[in-house]
């Protein structure tokens, strides 16, 4: 439990962005909403609101249970539509990027809640739970519910106007490689001390193993520094890997000066975050992949788009200008017992143009 508390807030951040999660909360509230309708009678003087038919407040809810139901399946299509669309014309990374829209998401979420609400609603009238006399407050509680998913409705359509579209994916990529790309250069090492070619490493070295194969995510260097100190005053951690490389199972993650016993190096491996896919959180360089992999499809014969291709070529451009005039210096380590290999300026430099510099020399 403290390993997981210490992990960074971008993890906790990855799962707020969930569809799934989103819509739970606003089902959820629904069913809580729903359910204490009846008890809000007893707190509410109704003694001067105006006299509502049950029946009345029946016909609503109906309508606004199948037409919710129409329009998130309806919404669901053309959200899968714009993603397929969007991979088939950017890259297949891009549709990452779209899971985590939250537009989108609060927009089904409000449509799945209004149906649930709805649907609870009429289950409790017709069992009897509502009382003829809180008419009135389901009424009222029905027309704000309605209120939120025309505001929805509202938001879904200017939204539709450019989901999935070229412009639409550059500017996601764009923003969020800037983002990265200004974290990296305010830390270049995550936090840790920065590990260069001439950084002098003990003779004493025990090897950190990858638990598991795939991507490297995150490394929670302020957890690993914490794990360091409780192991002794002279344990020092050398990080070769950076987020967005692979490792394989049993690979070393990193080297620890001394030695460790298996517990101790069990609670190091945890402060590794290892998964299938790349993410933005910590690898600014994925950006300037996804970007330079619009670039060299729209070279490709089958498009041959070279305006999608300059526009893209200029956005990283733009991106590497502002990382490389980056005023400042770095800050201070938060985590001086750990030390992390960043990616060399020759590394950014071959992932934001060689893709491109390939496919347009033909």
């Amino acid at each position: 439990m403290g390993a997981f508390l210490k992990m960074p807030l971008a993890l906790l951040k990855r799962y707020y962005r969930k569809l799934w999660l989103r819509v739970l909360c606003y089902a959820l509230l629904s069913l809580l909403v729903a359910a204490i309708e009846p008890v809000l009678e007893r707190w509410i003087d109704l003694d001067f609101a105006p006299d509502v038919a049950p029946e009345g407040v029946m016909t609503v809810l109906t309508i606004l249970a199948s037409s919710m139901l129409a329009v998130s399946t309806f919404s669901l299509n053309v959200m899968v539509s714009a993603h397929r669309a969007a991979a088939a014309s950017a890259t297949p990374r891009i549709h990452r990027l779209l899971l985590d829209d939250t537009t989108t998401q609060t927009v089904l979420a409000v449509f799945i809640g209004a149906f649930v609400y709805a649907l609870t609603t009429i289950i409790l009238i017709q069992a009897g739970l509502y009382a003829d006399t809180s008419a009135f407050i389901t009424m009222a509680v029905t027309v704000l519910v309605v209120v939120m998913v025309i505001a929805a409705m509202l938001r879904w359509i200017d939204h539709l106007s450019h989901l999935g579209s070229m412009d639409h994916n550059m500017r996601n990529v764009f923003d969020l490689t800037r983002d990265g790309l200004t974290r990296f250069a305010r830390r270049p090492a995550l936090g840790a001390a920065l590990l260069r070619e001439d950084t002098v490493l003990p003779e004493q070295l025990t090897p950190l193993t990858a638990p598991a194969s795939g991507y490297l995510q995150l490394i929670d260097v302020e957890g690993l520094n914490t794990c360091l100190q409780d192991i002794s005053e002279g344990s020092f951690l050398y990080v070769s890997l950076f987020p967005g490389q692979t490792v394989l199972r049993g690979q070393p993650l990193a080297q620890l000066s001394g030695s460790a016993s298996e517990a101790e190096l069990t609670q190091l491996a945890r402060h590794f975050v290892i998964g299938d896919i790349r993410t933005y959180e910590q690898d600014p360089d994925f950006g300037l992949t996804v970007l330079s992999e619009m670039s060299s499809r729209a070279l490709s014969p089958g498009v041959n788009d070279p305006g999608t291709a300059i526009e893209a070529v200029t956005r990283l451009e733009m991106l590497l200008w502002d990382y490389g005039h980056a005023t400042g210096d770095p800050d201070t380590a938060t985590a001086p017992r750990v030390f992390v290999k960043a990616p060399t300026p020759a590394h950014i430099l071959q992932s934001a143009f060689a893709a491109t510099a390939r496919d347009g020399a033909g």
